[in-house]
């Protein structure tokens, strides 16, 4: 599970921006929490802010982090590649165009019976990687304990075995990861980071490509485990019940191509007769075809116990619908491996005091200067040092302003 997400210079954060899903000591929805070693974590986070705030960046820097773990290790022979990749720090500042960039995480694998937790996070600037670390704590320790450490000037490897330190000093480049390295040399601490970084899913409902495509993906043994149909029609059938079945048909390819495609037909029961009428799936609404998009990667997190970052997951979707999805991950008796959603939304219809935790709440807002700022409902305090209590509406408040995080509207004259 992800306990604490941080950055720093990227994008529009200037300054450290810190996503913590640390549960804090308060009593509503004590069920959620989930207790792994000395942690209590929590299942969700729901992040609010305007338009242009700075809301997808952190998305953005989750997903650059997980990109760079994957494919850093291809960058050493092929500069060109390391330069398109480089994150992009923020431009507005004449000190921090020129600094590093840094991306930190704490974590613990699913299943891990010793219940470890896990401190990894790497610097980045213009020629490459300036520092990167990796620590790991037992779960009856207090201090974390280093895998391995480096910077410009040090490389210290002493948790590897002495032949994984030999091959990571000949191939490490400055471009490169020890992360990625390691996991292409097969050194196990390096695949396991690696791969749970690859387990999370993140899906862009801003982007028209990531809609494409996604619509297109299908769920892991959809065309030839009738079971697996009929749990995404038991998935639709909670927002859907006209769609009874689905018909599977093979595309024949031309040339040599060996890429399988297949054509998608939704049944819908005909009015008046116990006939079934057909359509194709792309003529589906946009947001029945949202939800099928969302499935795959629903199915995937929920067996892994892997965390869901989605972007804008109200676009097209009615707000008890975005409601329903949100409980899958809330329900202890449902999410049963720990799965967490972590979302953007204009959404205020799920910021209640009866669906979410305070320390489930966070905003985004950008100051004058375009400085994007993150914080917690839960560490908010209003202007006479009150904090937030827990029968507030949280909705009313938000909309008028009290929580920040709010677009400053002026009257629209030009027309």
């Amino acid at each position: 599970m992800l306990i604490q997400f941080g950055f720093k210079n990227f994008k529009s954060f200037r300054d450290e921006a810190i996503l913590d899903l640390s549960a804090t000591k308060m009593t509503e929805f004590s069920d959620r929490v989930v207790s792994i070693g000395s942690e209590k974590i929590l299942r969700a986070a729901a992040i609010y802010g305007a338009n242009a705030s700075g809301k997808s960046n952190i998305y953005n820097a989750l997903e650059y982090m997980s990109d760079f773990v994957a494919d850093s290790f291809k960058y050493g022979d092929e500069e060109d590649k390391f330069e398109q990749f480089r994150p992009t720090p923020f431009l507005f500042d004449t000190k921090s165009v020129d600094a590093e960039s840094s991306f930190e995480v704490y974590f613990t694998f699913p299943e891990d019976k010793n219940e470890k937790t896990y401190n990894y996070g790497f610097c980045i600037d213009r020629k490459g990687v300036t520092e990167e670390w990796l620590n790991y704590k037992s779960k009856s320790a207090r201090k974390y304990r280093t895998v391995f450490y480096r910077n410009n000037e040090e490389l210290d490897l002493s948790g590897f075995p002495k032949a994984s330190r030999d091959n990571i000093q000949i191939a490490l480049e400055r471009q490169v990861l020890i992360v990625s390295l390691g996991a292409k040399l097969k050194i196990g601490k390096c695949k396991a980071i690696r791969d749970w970084f690859m387990s999370n899913e993140f899906a862009d409902f801003g982007d028209p490509f990531t809609n494409f495509f996604m619509s297109r993906r299908l769920p892991k043994g959809f065309v030839e485990d009738k079971n697996v149909q009929q749990k995404v029609i038991e998935f639709f059938s909670s927002f859907d019940e006209h769609i009874k079945d689905f018909r599977i048909e093979k595309v024949p390819q031309e040339g040599d191509s060996k890429d399988e495609k297949y054509k998608i037909n939704a049944l819908h029961k005909m009015i008046g007769s116990d006939e079934m009428g057909e359509i194709p799936l792309e003529l589906e609404s946009a947001g029945t075809l949202k939800m099928f998009a969302l499935y795959p990667a629903l199915q995937e997190v929920l067996e892994k116990g892997s965390v869901f970052f989605i972007d804008e997951l109200n676009a097209r979707l009615h707000p008890l619908l975005v409601r329903n999805f949100l409980l899958i991950f809330l329900n202890p008796q449902i999410n049963t491996n720990h799965a967490q959603l972590i979302f953007t939304t204009h959404d205020t219809w799920q910021l209640s005091n009866e669906l979410l935790r305070r320390d489930e709440v966070w905003f985004v807002e950008k100051d004058e200067e375009g400085v994007s700022s993150l914080y917690s409902l839960a560490d908010f305090v209003d202007e006479g040092g009150a904090r937030i209590r827990k029968d507030e509406s949280y909705e009313k408040n938000y909309l008028t302003g009290k929580y920040g995080a709010i677009p400053t509207l002026k009257r629209i004259d030009i027309f």
